[in-house]
């Protein structure tokens, strides 16, 4: 377990020149990615020196072409107008499995064939197919073990979190946080329903869901949100919007989310009482919610602590962790966000840091300011996790310990 002697320490004010950064680099990757994806791994496997037979090599080569232009016609069709699941699931499996391809056709293709030329190992051609099939292996293993992980019921990953203004009687608060379940093409009602189960074993005082719940509408994800309705807590369950709700009529899943017994924390606060000591536990929209057009949304920390007593201390939803500056400077003791899946796929992580100040775990931030990370519960997109494995987190509220006397 972790403390909060633990965090991490992170400078905020790096957040701005990440996010633009991001943003130039994001112009350019629809076109450039499904090249880089597909045609690296084709040359490191097949024309890197290999000398396969000529059928190997045009069929292979074809397989790679058809991957190539597939990848994003299949994902045109299955996230844009036309909404097509089907299309949706082959396209987001050729885009796991060709990050992944392309990531051990770089690191291996450059590292392995340089250690066997160090060792002597063969000629040009023979450490050429060494490398090729090392990294089919790799691949191979990699897509299986992260397909497991990702369509797996989350471990539950429990920590205590000291929080300096929090008053004794509040000491041992459970607070569970799920994230990120992504509902989508494929069906996960029966994972939705297990992962539910697995929260109302930790029995919560508080139960907390930061946003993204699902890819499409409320109408259609339904059935694969439905069993959320079962979750039980001793206080409280609450929800904020991430910025997926916001691609899908996010009105209709703070509705359904109320419906099932949700409370949105939609720019508003609650208050956790036990013993004569108060917690605030508030929540405001994305920080994508304003540039949406839905009339009402937007992030609005001033809006969702008024009235609030300033003494108290504070946990704060929200779904991105880079709403932790604002988080910070109002004086927020604790936020819990997801939003970064941890970076998913290995090594995605790297590129997530560039607009996040943190991909997962607990952070401090400024004098006062905790911020923990999820993981994420489900996935997006790809249905792989490779060494970024999903969570529900079980936080233990801690008040400080009495300095011992004598």
């Amino acid at each position: 377990m972790t403390d909060a002697s633990d965090a991490r320490p992170a400078d905020g004010s790096a957040h701005a020149p990440r996010g633009s950064r991001l943003r130039r680099l994001m112009r350019y990757i629809p076109a450039i990615a499904p090249v880089l994806l597909w045609a690296a791994p084709c040359w490191v496997l097949l024309h890197a020196g290999q000398h396969w037979p000529m059928p190997v090599t045009l069929g292979g080569t074809a397989l790679f072409a058809l991957c190539l232009f597939g990848m994003p016609l299949a994902m045109m069709r299955g996230h844009g107008r036309r909404q097509q699941d089907r299309a949706a699931i082959v396209g987001d499996t050729l885009l796991g499995a060709g990050w992944v391809l392309f990531t051990w056709s770089v690191l291996l293709g450059i590292l392995l064939r340089l250690a066997l030329a160090v060792a002597g190992v063969g000629d040009g051609q023979d450490r050429a197919r060494i490398v090729t099939w090392a990294i089919v292996g790799v691949a191979a293993v990699l897509l299986i073990w992260g397909y497991a992980e990702a369509r797996r019921v989350p471990r539950v990953r429990q920590l205590d979190v000291e929080l300096p203004r929090l008053q004794a009687e509040l000491d041992g608060t459970r607070v569970v946080l799920i994230t990120d379940t992504h509902y989508g093409p494929l069906d996960r009602a029966r994972w939705s329903a297990r992962v539910c189960e697995t929260v109302n074993g930790l029995e919560a005082d508080l139960v907390c869901h930061t946003g993204d719940i699902a890819d499409g509408t409320a109408e259609r994800r339904r059935a694969q949100a439905a069993p959320l309705g079962t979750v039980r807590a001793t206080r409280a369950l609450v929800y904020v919007t991430g910025n997926h709700e916001y691609y899908s009529e996010a009105q209709g899943w703070v509705d359904l989310m109320n419906e099932l017994g949700w409370e949105p924390l939609r720019n508003r606060h609650l208050l956790l009482e036990r013993g004569g000591a108060t917690l605030v536990v508030a929540g405001v929209d994305d920080v994508t919610a304003e540039s949406s057009g839905l009339a009402g949304h937007r992030a609005d920390l001033a809006g969702a602590l008024d009235g609030a007593d300033p003494d108290l201390p504070v946990l704060l939803l929200a779904h991105q962790p880079k709403f932790v500056d604002q988080a910070a400077a109002g004086g927020v003791d604790l936020q819990l966000s997801g939003h970064t899946h941890g970076g998913q796929i290995w090594p995605f992580h790297h590129l997530v840091r560039l607009d996040q100040p943190a991909v997962a775990g607990l952070s401090r931030h400024g004098d006062r300011t905790l911020l923990y990370t999820s993981r994420g519960t489900g996935f997006w997109g790809p249905p792989f996790r490779v060494f970024a494995p999903s969570e529900i987190t079980l936080l233990v509220l801690r008040s400080p310990q009495p300095a011992p006397s004598g």
